[in-house]
């Protein structure tokens, strides 16, 4: 096939994509549904998803166009134009993040700043989709090419591509992305906004059985709104015996007015007493608190606990918790208190009921009975005591979570009974994810911030452990809060696709999921024909930034009971498959060989990435576009990726480093974390070249790395960022004359060993930094002591 050159290959709206992506994840408050329906980790914006897919979809201007394309875009002027208008880009963001940089440098708060909506937010007319199809038929010889996403997580790809009407595939190896696909996907493309209103009644139903049956466990004063519990850990002082809150400060909130809570320990108590002090009267430092970096100090003796004494006493099951605080809301205000005799009785009646129906919940699998695991890389759940998936809950949050699931199940039938089977499994699959909701924010990981309430037990990519944790009102205002959240975020989701499902579908907008098929399996062996896919697009695991089936595993054992039954195909294991995951792990490998564990991950990573981009290969067509979206600030994860893309047969053509992280991520404050995604746009490579060797090469990756930086550092773009933009053109260099040979040969066969891609990616490195040091001596050249050229 002759190849057209891709939109792409040509053009991407780089800084206007960039600003855009920032607007998208510059509050919370005002991100994409996606990230409110479910907790996934690393999801792509969904501005620089779109400019992906339409990017590697539509084809660059061209004069030999034929002549009625040429009538309406007569120059590439105008086609970039309607391009951006296509992307949602409205205005000009770049100027308008100027205005706001100037005016808040000023001191001053603009009223409106950007000239539209966000990006993001802005679908396709009619008429757009009629000139897509026409571009799309001139590029691919269809209206319809097939865009794939092997590795598809939260489904921020699959997403732009089915509201631009692209047939989509997308495929995922783990089962709790495959069932958050289910529902981001599937489901909003055949029902639509309507069953918004079904979630929310049968939600009411539920949630109402559930409060009737717990109530009693969840005491209230008179007028009272409990937003939260507030607790604290506890292990026996080694000297008295006597328990130990252990929490790392003693704020309730920093804002105004403060409040905090005073520790009171005096000789004749047996507990700790807690007063809850406000504003002016705090004459103590809340911020010093009873354990930091693991180690405690009792309030008793002054003396410092260990960090194995700590561990060893949770291990041993003896760690407990202390209630000290609970916050109520009354309208948009929040005040505390101290827990009463009826709030602490209320705890002791829950343990004792939960005590009488856990051995019967077990053997019902009510409640899970897996283990976490052995080997995982994160082990402090091992450490401090929650080595089974139930530990994760306090006796009262798993009351309430057994609770749910019964109710759950019971309310099934009449579902059935009142709906098709087809919108009855709908309904569930939303109040499933409503659940795991209530487990993220009513667990022992969860903790409470007093600014913005209780926080899940995933606002950081890890089982990090809470000292102190919240516990939601179970009784009476955890489901109707998570079944709030869901149905908004799915009534969102609908209408963000339903202009394109109605433009597409007008006869039956039900059929806008034909447009659409979740794949669950190894993207390294998809069903799909030879030459069946015109793009790839793919944001793939990001090395060893997060272990997806390890922290999935939280919801997979609770979705086997709540939903595993509605898709049998995604819960056939006893947790999810970590051995077929393409991630960095070491702690896979550490078990027999600790000492290379890091370098066989490494390896292990790259034959699947290496695997997966070859199966890549074979579904494309020989004038398809593959287009990866990837961010990391490590030369090895680069190493293992370029790698992978040259063996698994593809050539690196561009490179468009994107700014999509928001400055306010716990990934991203005060660390050297990279910012931008790098979208690299590949072909299948030529076969047949001639040997080319390293020393040849050299002068020309010099050369690119120096002329991209300038280009990068003239855009903005500056620390690490400057560093990973320069790799993909470096990495185009020396795949597009692969295979390079070095000097060095293999000890074995004496044949000259291929180049590893890092050894490019360090020079290029080499010259970004030469390039800024000369940038900081004002242009002359000058030599640095080594601590001094490393910092």
């Amino acid at each position: 096939m002759t190849r057209q050159r891709a939109l792409i290959e040509d053009w991407l709206p780089i800084r206007e994509i960039s600003v855009e992506s920032q607007r998208e994840r510059g509050a919370s408050s005002a991100l994409p549904p996606l990230y409110f329906l479910h907790v996934w980790w690393a999801r792509r914006p969904l501005i620089a998803s779109r400019a992906a897919v339409l990017g590697s979809v539509l084809p660059a201007w061209s004069d030999a166009w034929p002549a009625e394309l040429l009538e309406m875009f007569s120059t590439e002027s105008e086609y970039r134009k309607w391009c951006m208008q296509l992307l949602g880009i409205q205005g000009d963001p770049v100027a308008a993040r100027e205005r706001i940089r100037e005016a808040n440098a000023k001191g001053i708060k603009l009223k409106k700043a950007f000239d539209g909506p966000r990006a993001f937010i802005v679908g396709p007319d009619r008429e757009q989709i009629q000139t897509l199809r026409h571009l799309l038929r001139c590029r691919w010889g269809t209206e319809s090419p097939t865009v794939l996403d092997p590795t598809a997580g939260g489904g921020s790809i699959p997403f732009e591509s089915i509201r631009f009407g692209l047939p989509t595939r997308a495929n995922e190896l783990n089962p709790v992305a495959s069932f958050i696909l289910e529902a981001t996907l599937s489901l909003p493309a055949r029902f639509g906004p309507d069953l918004a209103d079904d979630i929310a009644t049968w939600g009411k139903v539920w949630a109402g059985s559930v409060e009737e049956n717990l109530k009693r466990h969840f005491p209230r004063r008179q007028g009272e709104s409990i937003q939260a519990y507030v607790f604290a850990r506890t292990v026996a002082c080694p000297e008295t015996g006597k328990p130990v809150p252990l929490s790392p400060n003693w704020w309730l909130r920093r804002g105004n007015p403060k409040v905090a809570v005073d520790l009171i320990a005096e000789p004749l108590l047996e507990e700790c007493r807690f007063e809850i002090i406000t504003g002016d009267d705090i004459d103590f430092d809340p911020s010093d608190g009873t354990v930091s970096r693991g180690k405690g100090r009792s309030p008793w003796t002054g003396g410092i606990i260990g960090a194995d004494y700590i561990k060893a006493e949770a291990q041993a099951g003896r760690m407990g918790e202390v209630l000290y605080a609970i916050a109520s809301k009354t309208g948009s205000k929040v005040s505390f208190r101290s827990p009463g005799r009826a709030d602490i009785d209320a705890l002791a009646a829950a343990q004792a009921e939960l005590f009488s129906v856990e051995e019967d919940w077990l053997r019902e699998s009510v409640i899970p009975d897996e283990r976490f695991p052995e080997s995982a890389s994160d082990m402090r759940p091992h450490y401090y005591g929650m080595s089974e998936w139930r530990r994760f809950f306090t006796s009262r949050q798993l009351l309430v979570m057994g609770t749910a699931v019964q109710h759950l199940r019971e309310m099934e039938s009449e579902l059935l009974h009142e709906c098709s089977r087809e919108q009855a499994v709908a309904v569930l699959t939303y109040l499933a994810i409503a659940f795991d909701k209530a487990a993220n924010y009513n667990s022992v990981l969860s903790r409470w911030d007093g600014s913005r309430g209780i926080r899940g037990v995933f606002d950081r990519h890890d089982f990090s452990f809470k000292w102190s944790f919240a516990e939601f009102a179970g009784g009476y205002n955890l489901l109707p809060w998570t079944v709030k959240q869901v149905v908004d975020s799915y009534r969102s989701i609908a209408a963000l696709i339903q202009p394109s499902r109605q433009i597409l579908f007008p006869s039956g907008p039900e059929q806008a999921a034909d447009l659409i098929e979740v794949d669950q399996g190894d993207a390294a062996s998809l069903r799909l024909l030879e030459g069946s896919v015109a793009a790839v697009v793919v944001d793939p695991p990001y090395y060893d930034n997060v272990q997806y089936a390890e922290l999935s595993d939280f919801f997979y054992v609770w979705l086997k009971r709540t939903a595993g039954h509605l898709y049998p195909e995604f819960f056939e294991n006893e947790l999810a498959d970590k051995e077929s995951e393409a991630v960095a792990n070491p702690a896979r490998f550490a078990e027999f060989d600790k000492k290379n564990a890091k370098e066989l991950a490494r390896r292990d990573y790259e034959a699947k990435m290496t695997n997966i981009f070859a199966e890549a290969h074979r579904v494309l067509r020989d004038d398809g576009v593959l287009t990866v979206m990837f961010n990391h600030k490590k030369v090895e994860a680069w190493d293992a990726l370029g790698r992978s893309l040259i063996e698994g047969g593809f050539e690196i053509l561009t490179s468009w480093p994107v700014h999509t992280e928001s400055e306010h991520s716990l990934h991203q404050t005060k660390k050297a974390a990279a910012a931008s995604t790098i979208l690299l746009t590949c072909r299948k490579r030529s076969s047949g070249s001639d040997p080319v060797w390293w020393d040849d090469l050299k002068g020309e990756v010099r050369r690119a790395a120096r002329a991209k930086a300038e280009e990068y550092t003239a855009a903005g773009i500056y620390g690490v960022d400057l560093y990973i933009a320069t790799f993909g053109p470096v990495l185009s260099i020396i795949s597009r004359q692969w295979p390079v040979f070095t000097s060095e040969v293999d000890s074995g066969t004496g044949e000259p060993l291929r180049l590893r891609p890092e050894d490019a990616l360090d020079l290029a490195r080499q010259e970004v930094a030469d390039l800024r040091l000369r940038g900081l001596a004002l242009g002359r050249p000058v030599e640095f002591d080594p601590v001094t050229d490393w910092y």
